[in-house]
Order: structure tokens, then sequence, then C-alpha cells
């Protein structure tokens, strides 16, 4: 792995997806500076459109939104999800405000990370909006959600490989 002097490149390289987790709670502090780095993150106009949902293990939304997913079983291990939403009246551009929850949700990823909190981004779940928003008895009218991240004290190491670089270029520099 490569490591860094620099703590926000060490960040970026050595975070991983955590899927398993402690039983241990997670604090309430981390989780409002998880969600600050999120609040934090670049929008077009400034304008923000995400908004956030905490579903702790106790919530009985934390259960519903396990059976909103094919990754069930993260969702009952972990501590607790943040909801990432698009507000569609705050939103501007599709593309733009897509783009800026991306951002919103790397930068809570990375803080949970710097914070020893172990977290995996759940995708698939938005596949189904309106039944993952019944879930959380929000209205498909007013929000589309963009992701479900699921955190807890990690219980396991993570790992991944990378392309190399020049698989991805189109063409040298």
């Amino acid at each position: 792995m490569i490591t860094f002097e620099n703590p926000v490149l060490e960040a970026i390289f050595s975070r991983r997806s955590i899927r398993k987790y402690t039983n241990e709670p997670v604090s309430r502090e981390d989780i409002t500076t998880i969600l600050e780095a999120g609040q934090w993150a670049p929008s077009g106009l400034n304008n923000q459109p995400w908004r956030f949902m905490v579903i702790t293990r106790d919530d009985p939304r934390h259960a519903a939104l396990a059976e909103c997913t094919k990754y069930a079983h993260v969702v009952r291990a972990s501590a607790a999800c943040i909801c990432v939403m698009l507000e569609k009246e705050a939103m501007y551009s599709e593309m733009k405000d897509h783009q800026g929850a991306g951002a919103c949700i790397q930068n809570m990823l990375l803080a949970a990370h710097a914070l020893g909190i172990g977290t995996v981004w759940l995708g698939q779940i938005v596949n189904d909006q309106a039944t993952s928003l019944w879930a959380l008895n929000l209205s498909p009218e007013t929000y589309e959600l963009q992701a479900v991240i699921a955190l807890g004290h990690p219980d396991q190491k993570g790992s991944s490989t990378r392309k190399d670089l020049s698989e991805l270029m189109l063409e040298e520099f």
C-alpha cells in the first residue's frame, strides 16, 4: 500500500469498504462529525441539496431499511446508517446535484475512516426508490435517495485492488 506524509492523501489511499462491524455503538459526536464532513462537500451554486437521515440500530426503520437491499446483512450488522437524499425542490441541475451528492458521500466516508469508523457505500438500495423511501417514511415526490452509508466499528480489515492507472487513461500525458 502507498503511504503518504499528508493525512488527506493517506486517508484517500487507505480507506476501504467495511461490511462487518462490532456491536459497539458509534458515538453521536462521531456521527455528527461525519455529517458535517458531508455538509462541506462542494455543490453547484453552493445549493447543498443533500439531506441526511441517521437511522440507528434501535430505530424500527433500521430493520425496514435492511429489507430494501440484497445487502440486508450489512445493514443489520451496522450500528447506524446514514441515508443521503437529494431534496428535489433544492436541486437546480440533475447532473451537477448528483455529482455533488457523490462528493458529499465521499467526504463522509473519508471522515469516518479518519475517526476509525468502518463504512460501506450501499448504492444498490436506490434501485427501488419507492420502497426505500417508504421504509424511511419519506415521500418520493420530495426526496431522491442517493445512497445509504452503513457504519460501525470495524470487525474486519478492508482490502481492495485497483486497475493500473494506464488502463484508465484515454491518452498519455
